[in-house]
């Protein structure tokens, strides 16, 4: 009975994490059976490097929603699962730095005014994409009705909205999903759903597994992308450490969190997922179940991996029209420009400080404005010349304040 309670338990945190992981790969191309796959297999990394001690699911990463979308049109995605791969390392880096000189070494070289801004480009940055989808476009091209699109679009953001502000605690875990499976009726009862191929697809079919081509440009492109996921996961071990009362950045320690973390993201990478992350739906779910036994993510795992295996599944994923995505994606992304905004005011920082003020400045100019850098054959752009120019100019800036300039 015990081993029933923790299934059902598991099944849960799937549900609860499940709107937000699928829809990283629906934004970004990718095959929604392989980030499943991903998840589960990356959570099951994550709990043999901790030993099983840290209740934590990882589903698919936001911070890579725009840089995958840019890498597929530059590299293809042969090159842009190279990329993903190379980007937990960036994890072992991190893992490595509080293992030899503590938390404090990456606070210095990430603080707020770093972290925040940065955040603030990764919804910024695909704003568009968002009202294009939720007007019915991809790509620039018309491919459902312009004032369907907008109905759909609207109804979904409304719906997700009042469920986020006004429903019970259980929902306002999940508005995502509610606001998608909303979205989803309507856009049937219109006749804007594809049923045919739902139907013709098969109950069980094997992920698509897609093998990544080596891609140094890729690479580089995504190893600074990786700079803010790893200080989020930090942050979420810290704030699933202050919901069961322990303190997990002692026992296992963040340096083997951190790897757990980055080998679920490289295996991810290679097999043709998005990255991994720490989720704080499922935090929240902890915190409101009460149940904190790392033994219910293993569950959730399993199912998982089991999921991607279920065809029809997939095909009903690629069934939901654009609009519907898009209205939900204006919420998500603007959501997450104000969180990096929350990062500079949790922390006080001054913007009327000079060097403060520059590095928030240019981070948001040259995130938001698609400035790119190149080197040769070698580009910079998006989520990760903006953290290396934050970074630098952090390093380089003297603090002084505004007076005494």
């Amino acid at each position: 009975m015990q081993h029933v309670k923790q299934a059902v338990a598991g099944a849960q945190i799937l549900f609860v994490a499940f709107g937000a992981m699928v829809l990283v790969p629906l934004l970004t191309g990718l095959n929604p059976s392989m980030a499943l796959l991903g998840a589960g297999i990356g959570t099951l990394l994550f709990q043999l490097c901790t030993r099983r001690k840290v209740p934590i699911f990882l589903g698919s990463s936001f911070a890579f929603i725009a840089p995958i979308i840019y890498a597929m049109q530059e590299w293809g995605m042969g090159g842009t699962m190279f990329g993903l791969f190379a980007a937990g390392f960036m994890y072992f880096v991190f893992a490595a730095l509080i293992k030899w000189r503590g938390l404090d070494a990456v606070n210095r070289l990430l603080p707020p005014v770093v972290i925040g801004p940065v955040i603030m480009v990764i919804g910024l940055s695909v704003a568009a994409v968002a009202s294009q989808m939720a007007m019915g476009q991809a790509g620039g091209v018309q491919k459902y009705d312009y004032a369907q699109s907008l109905l759909l679009s609207g109804f979904t953001f409304a719906v997700t909205v009042l469920v986020a502000v006004f429903g019970s605690k259980m929902m306002k875990l999940i508005p995502i999903l509610i606001g998608v499976a909303a979205g989803y009726l309507l856009a049937w009862t219109l006749g804007m759903v594809d049923t045919a191929a739902l139907a013709q697809a098969a109950w069980f079919a094997p992920p698509e597994f897609h093998r990544p081509e080596v891609n140094w440009q890729a690479a580089l492109f995504m190893l600074p992308v990786a700079v803010a996921p790893a200080i989020e996961h930090i942050g979420g071990i810290m704030a699933i450490g202050k919901v069961t009362g322990r303190d997990y950045a002692a026992d296992p320690g963040l340096h083997k969190t951190l790897a757990g973390d980055g080998l679920g993201v490289c295996v991810a990478g290679l097999i043709g997922g998005p990255p991994v992350t720490t989720y704080g739906e499922v935090t929240g779910a902890v915190m409101l179940t009460k149940n904190s036994n790392p033994v219910i993510m293993t569950w959730a795992a399993v199912f998982a991996i089991c999921m991607a295996f279920f065809g029809k599944f997939n095909a009903f994923l690629a069934s939901i029209p654009l609009p519907v995505m898009g209205g939900v994606m204006i919420l998500l992304f603007g959501t997450i420009a104000s969180l990096g905004l929350k990062t500079l005011i949790d922390a006080q920082v001054d913007l009327m400080r000079p060097k403060n003020l520059v590095i928030a400045s240019t981070v948001l100019t040259t995130g938001v404005g698609g400035m790119v850098f190149k080197v040769g054959s070698v580009s910079f752009a998006g989520v990760g010349l903006c953290a290396v120019l934050a970074i630098v100019l952090n390093l380089l800036l003297p603090d002084r304040a505004a007076e005494e300039g």
